[in-house]
C-alpha cells in the first residue's frame, strides 16, 4: 500500500485507505476483490476502536490476520476490513500470551529458540496468532486447544472485553465455539507451555518415524521442529512466494467425520470400491482421511482445474492452489468437482476448512 494513498486516523490509532485495496494482496491464496474500507490496527486498543467504529456505523466487518485461512469472492467485501497487525508475547512462569496479530511461525520459532516446548508440532503454519484458538488448529497429532489457557477478545454484543477461559471455547476438531461467528473478535491468546525445551509427545506416526523414536516419545523442541518443517515443505505446506503449491489456503477439506450410526455401510461401500480407508477414532463417530478419499476418487496431485488456471498441489491432494493469474471463481469450480466427485464415488461430503467470504461451494 503506498503512503500517499492513506490518512490517519488520530481517534482510533488506526490507519484508514483511501483506496480499494484488493484482498488478494494480503490473502496466501492470492486470491479476493476489493474491499470498500482498509483499516490496519497495530493495537488491541486499535482493533476495538476499529470494530465498534464500524458497528456503530452499521458497517459489515471482515477482521484479516495472516489471510490464510481465507477465500474471498472475486466481488470483494463491501465492508470494512480491519486488519489485526498487533505482534509480541509475553512469559510469565510456564504462560506466554501473544498478540493476535503476531505471525504464528515467527511465535512457534522464537518459543523454541528460547528453550521452550509444546508448540514445536504446529511449526509452519501460516497465519496469525489470533486466527489459531477460532479453527482449533492442528497438525501432526497436535491441536492448538492442548495448550490454549485462555483467549482475550472484544464481545461486539456486549461491547465489553473478556477473558474466556479454554474449557468455554467448545474446542473440537478444527472449530471451536468462535468459528461461525462475528460476535467475538480475538484480540490475544495464552498458552501453556514447557519451560524444559522438550517437545510434546510424539503421537503421529509419519513424525515418529521421520525422527526415528516411539510414539509417545518426547524430544528437544528443535529437533521436533526441524522434522515438521522438512515434512510440510516437502507437501507444499509452508510459504514460499516461488513455489505455486504453496499458494493454498493449506488443507482445503478437513477430515470428514462419519457418525457412528453410519460407520459400518459407508467404509463397506468405501471399501467395495476402492479398498479399506484409513481410519481414526473420532467423538461421535469415525474421522477417514479427505486425501485418501480424493485420490481414491480420481483426482490426483497437480489435478487441474478451469484453464489450468488453479490445480490441486503437484505435492498434496489436500491444498487447492492458483498457479496464477486465478480468480476466486476458478478455485471454487475445482473445489466442487472434488466435492462432488468424492460424494458421488463414496456417498461422503467433504467440508471446506477455510472461511468463504461472500461466497460459496
Amino acid at each position: 500500500m503506498n503512503a500517499a494513498d492513506q490518512t490517519a486516523d488520530t481517534a482510533t490509532g488506526t490507519t484508514a485507505d483511501t483506496g480499494q485495496p484488493r484482498l488478494a494482496d494480503y490473502t496466501t491464496l492470492r486470491l479476493g476483490g476489493p474491499a470498500r474500507r482498509f483499516v490496519s490496527a497495530d493495537t488491541s486498543e486499535a482493533v476495538v476502536a476499529a470494530v465498534r467504529a464500524a458497528d456503530d456505523a452499521g458497517e459489515p466487518v471482515l477482521l484479516l490476520g495472516g489471510g490464510s485461512n481465507l477465500v474471498v469472492a472475486d466481488d470483494g467485501f463491501a465492508g470494512t476490513l480491519v486488519r489485526i497487525g498487533s505482534t509480541g508475547w509475553t512469559r510469565d512462569g510456564d504462560v506466554v500470551e501473544a498478540a493476535a496479530g503476531q505471525e504464528w511461525d515467527a511465535f512457534v520459532t522464537e518459543l523454541v529458540d528460547a528453550g521452550l516446548g509444546g508448540l514445536e508440532c504446529l511449526s509452519g503454519i501460516p497465519g496469525s496468532v489470533g486466527a489459531t484458538p477460532i479453527q482449533n488448529v492442528g497438525a501432526y497429532g497436535c491441536e492448538v486447544a492442548e495448550s490454549i489457557v485462555s483467549v482475550e477478545l472484544y464481545d461486539r454484543t456486549a461491547r465489553e472485553i473478556r477473558t474466556v477461559p479454554a474449557g468455554e471455547l467448545g474446542f473440537a476438531y478444527r472449530t471451536s465455539v468462535l468459528k461461525g461467528t462475528e460476535r467475538g473478535v480475538v484480540l490475544s491468546v495464552r498458552f501453556r507451555i514447557d519451560p524444559s525445551g522438550e517437545s510434546a509427545p510424539v503421537r503421529y506416526a509419519e513424525l515418529a518415524r521421520t525422527l526415528g523414536v516411539e510414539i509417545g516419545a518426547r524430544v528437544p523442541a528443535a529437533q521436533a521442529r526441524a522434522a515438521v518443517l522438512g515434512l510440510r515443505r516437502g507437501k507444499g505446506m509452508v510459504l514460499d512466494p516461488a513455489d505455486h503449491d504453496t499458494w493454498s489456503a493449506g488443507s482445503f477439506f478437513t477430515n470428514p467425520i462419519v457418525p457412528a450410526a453410519d460407520v459400518e455401510a459407508t467404509l463397506a461401500r468405501i471399501t467395495e470400491t476402492a479398498g479399506e480407508p484409513p481410519q481414526y477414532p473420532a467423538d461421535g463417530g469415525v474421522k477417514l482421511s479427505a486425501a485418501w478419499l480424493i485420490e481414491r476418487a480420481g483426482f490426483g496431485k497437480g489435478h487441474p482445474g478451469p484453464g489450468g488456471r488453479v490445480s490441486l498441489s503437484a505435492k498434496h491432494t489436500l491444498a487447492l492452489t492458483n498457479r496464477g493469474g486465478a480468480a476466486t471463481a476458478d478455485l471454487l469450480a475445482l473445489a466442487r468437482e472434488v466435492r462432488d466427485g468424492v460424494e458421488a464415488r463414496f456417498g461422503v461430503r467433504l467440508r471446506p476448512e477455510p472461511l468463504l467470504i461472500g461466497c460459496a461451494l
